[in-house]
């Protein structure tokens, strides 16, 4: 499926801009695959961080008329972006019969398939089809998903890059389901977005991934900020985003 063209302007004096995905592929290979490597070595927040996306996919269910609350684990979900698959095995294998991973980095990929943290997981059929491939390549499959679950990654892309990969994560939706993206808020006194060039990302604002969920025709279903961390590690405030298309009536 070709992907749709983004509206979005390209400006070169723009933070995303600067976004080089070779140079960002070649930092995250030479990171070590544990979840402190994952977590830019703050580890210990990694529970309270699955803590506060599992409230946030039951506060979901609970409003979904399609897939409500229930014993009933969903059908399928993504997880996109997936590093050594920490949300896939702290959250989404939990919530979710089958998890697809997307990943970029083929060391990582490789701990999904062959590594021992994961072989738990690979025994009882929960790993699916897994793509050792760059977001803004990825296609879904159409209608495939229940949940497509994008954390600490879209940073990566470009804007543009990014109202395309959500158009094409648009059209892999079930009915019914979810595009989740959670991520690292900008805290610049002018509002704008920050890159960093440690890792070639983007720290977007609240009103850019707005501005970008329009522009790929998604609607906000549901949206909260991530509590706990402890205020002394001097991290980003991080928002999570329920995403449902726009013309979809909002289960």
């Amino acid at each position: 499926m070709a992907a749709p063209t983004a509206n979005v302007p390209e400006d070169d004096t723009a933070p995303d801009s600067q976004i080089d995905n070779a140079a960002a592929l070649e930092y995250w290979s030479a990171i070590p695959a544990d979840v402190n490597g994952m977590l830019g070595g703050f580890g210990s927040i990694s529970h309270i961080d699955l803590r506060g996306s599992a409230n946030f996919v039951t506060k979901l269910r609970r409003r979904s008329a399609i897939f409500p609350q229930s014993d009933l684990a969903l059908p399928c979900a993504v997880d996109c972006g997936a590093g050594i698959g920490r949300v896939t095995e702290g959250l989404l294998s939990k919530l979710c019969d089958v998890v697809d991973v997307v990943e970029p980095v083929a060391r990582f990929v490789k701990e999904i398939l062959e590594g021992e943290r994961m072989e738990p997981l690979r025994q009882r059929g929960k790993i699916g089809d897994v793509w050792t491939e760059p977001l803004e390549s990825w296609n879904p499959e159409p209608a495939k998903y229940t949940l497509i679950w994008n954390q600490w990654c879209l940073g990566h892309l470009k804007d543009a890059e990014l109202v395309a990969y959500l158009s094409r994560c648009r059209q892999g939706l079930q009915p019914g389901g979810w595009i989740v993206v959670k991520e690292n808020l900008s805290t610049d006194t002018e509002s704008k977005d920050l890159f960093d060039p440690l890792d070639n990302s983007v720290t977007r604002t609240d009103d850019k991934f707005l501005a970008l969920f329009q522009e790929a025709k998604l609607s906000i279903l549901q949206t909260e900020l991530q509590l706990g961390f402890p205020k002394g590690l001097g991290l980003f405030p991080v928002r999570s985003y329920a995403l449902q298309p726009i013309d979809a009536a909002h289960d």
